[in-house]
């Protein structure tokens, strides 16, 4: 690694304080970036990252304190401030026009002109163009964004960014949507862009790819910059036990598997929603019972219709699910449920839990209706709070307070509320969807293991996800999901990082 001491500060920040509301989401942050070196910014989730970057892009303003550019302090009042300073910002969730050309999303804000002020398009195209050839984009400028994959709408927010000369390039969990091919293109990239003397800030959760990719890691925790540490003088063990705290067990030891019979089947399945295109085409799979079969690919590519047609919140157009021979053809989801169907959710806030709700009464949610929890005189409150208070400390779930509200918790206490209700349920299969999705590195631990648990207890799990490391850690089998059709099911020991990536892009070539 380039010595960074030698370079030139390109942007400091000092002692930033951002509170909204209650919470103290930045609390007196100091941190000094280089010249010329990649710096990521690692933490868990809510611990402030995203938030510190958008007061430098200014699409926030600190409470307190000071940002300096070059030397120079300067109040960065909104991003076309950042912008003119040389600053720029990739968010995770693009900001891009889909029916715009790649030009035309590329120049919005910044339109060269002519003589008379008339937009000056085909000068505009040959500089998009020139200026994604020189970074070897593989992008037509003239392409509508609508055609264009997910990968290529990234690069199309970075050239934006480089369109406007920026200095400083902010990446805001830039691999997230992108195939480990992709991933790989990205960082060469990133240092083709180190080289030429810019400077990168990424944010990632991906210990991995920081340590592939970073000169320097700033590491924050509940608002707080706990420490820095040179990448080459440190290790993940290391960085993770600063992020959450304590140490962090990464090597998951799986038992031999104990395949039974099949308890999830699918049958050729389409399906329509709304009499439109086919979102899922024609697919087949079983899943066994003591076995993970996981399900990569990356997002949009029919995966939450899969999980919807499973769990009865859609319509089968064709072909059929069954759960232990028994199909869910025209059933709801409740009585999807009562056949022994177990569901986390991809989006917890949305159909995993009633917000307003106390822990106990979401913990009880697809049984509250069971004799079980039933008095003389309505629900046995009393075996309620029991119940509640069991699972609550079995889940490590914080606080431990059956009447705390789920809107109080944080992500990875609420998403241990979801995975601890279903598998309270005792199913036959789950459906386990984006498990550890904006959670921490230690409830990723912890729910791992429970999925774990799950498989070696006799379950049929399908695990869904757009974390790659996850799919391959937990997985027995691994089926590779393209434009609604599968690519391939491989078993876990055959299955590679490139392999799944090329099923990932829709390339069978080369993949046994």
């Amino acid at each position: 690694m380039a010595d960074s001491s030698l370079n030139a500060i390109a942007v400091e920040l000092r002692s930033i304080t951002k509170t909204f509301g209650s919470l103290q989401a930045n609390s007196n942050i100091s941190l000094t970036v280089r010249q010329g070196e990649i710096l990521a910014l690692v933490g868990e989730n809510g611990a402030g990252k995203s938030t510190l970057m958008n007061i430098l892009y200014g699409m926030h303003q600190a409470d307190s304190g000071e940002i300096l550019i070059q030397g120079n302090s300067v109040k960065v009042s909104s991003p076309s401030v950042a912008i003119k300073h040389g600053i720029g910002m990739v968010h995770q969730h693009f900001m891009l026009i889909p029916p715009f050309t790649v030009t035309e999303n590329i120049i919005l804000g910044n339109e060269p002109v002519k003589w008379g002020g008339w937009l000056d398009k085909s000068q505009s195209t040959s500089k998009v163009q020139t200026l994604a050839d020189q970074y070897n984009f593989k992008l037509d400028a003239k392409s509508k964004l609508e055609s264009l994959s997910v990968g290529d709408e990234q690069r199309v927010e970075i050239l934006k960014a480089l369109f406007r000369q920026v200095k400083v390039l902010i990446l805001d969990e830039p691999t997230a949507v992108l195939t480990p091919q992709e991933t790989q293109e990205m960082f060469t990239m990133l240092k083709q862009f180190k080289a030429e003397g810019k400077t990168i800030i990424f944010i990632s959760h991906k210990l991995k790819e920081v340590f592939a990719l970073s000169d320097r890691i700033a590491v924050m925790r509940s608002g707080e910059l706990i420490g820095e540490k040179i990448t080459s003088e440190t290790n993940t063990e290391e960085i993770a036990q600063m992020m959450v705290g304590r140490e962090v067990q990464f090597h998951i030891q799986k038992k031999p598997i104990q395949r039974k019979s099949v308890v999830l089947d699918v049958e050729n399945l389409t399906i329509r929603e709304n009499l439109q295109k086919e979102s899922v085409k024609n697919i087949s799979f079983q899943v066994h019972g003591g076995e993970i079969l996981g399900v990569a690919g990356v997002e949009g590519n029919g995966q939450s219709e899969l999980i919807k047609a499973i769990t009865g919140l859609v319509n089968i157009y064709s072909g059929d699910v069954r759960i232990k021979d028994i199909s869910v053809k025209g059933k709801n989801p409740g009585q999807v449920s009562q056949l022994g169907l177990a569901h986390i959710p991809e989006d917890r806030l949305k159909r995993g839990l009633v917000r307003d709700f106390s822990l106990e009464e979401n913990l009880i949610l697809g049984r509250h209706t069971k004799s079980f929890f039933k008095g003389y005189w309505g629900s046995d409150k009393v075996l309620i709070s029991s119940e509640a208070t069991v699972l609550l400390d079995k889940f490590d779930i914080r606080p431990a307070d059956p009447k705390a509200l789920a809107a109080n918790l944080s992500g990875g206490n609420q998403q241990k509320v979801i995975v601890a209700r279903e598998l309270a349920k005792n199913p036959c299969c789950l459906i386990a969807a984006q498990p550890t999705r904006g959670v921490d590195i230690g409830a990723i631990e912890f729910i791992h293991h429970q999925i774990l648990n799950a498989r070696d207890a006799g379950m049929a799990i399908l695990l869904v996800s757009a974390d790659l490391n996850e799919i391959m850690e937990l997985s027995d089998r691994i089926a590779v999901l393209y434009n609604g059709e599968i690519m391939g099911i491989l078993d876990s020991e055959n299955a590679t990082e490139t392999n799944l990536g090329l099923l990932m892009a829709g390339i069978r070539k080369g993949v046994a």
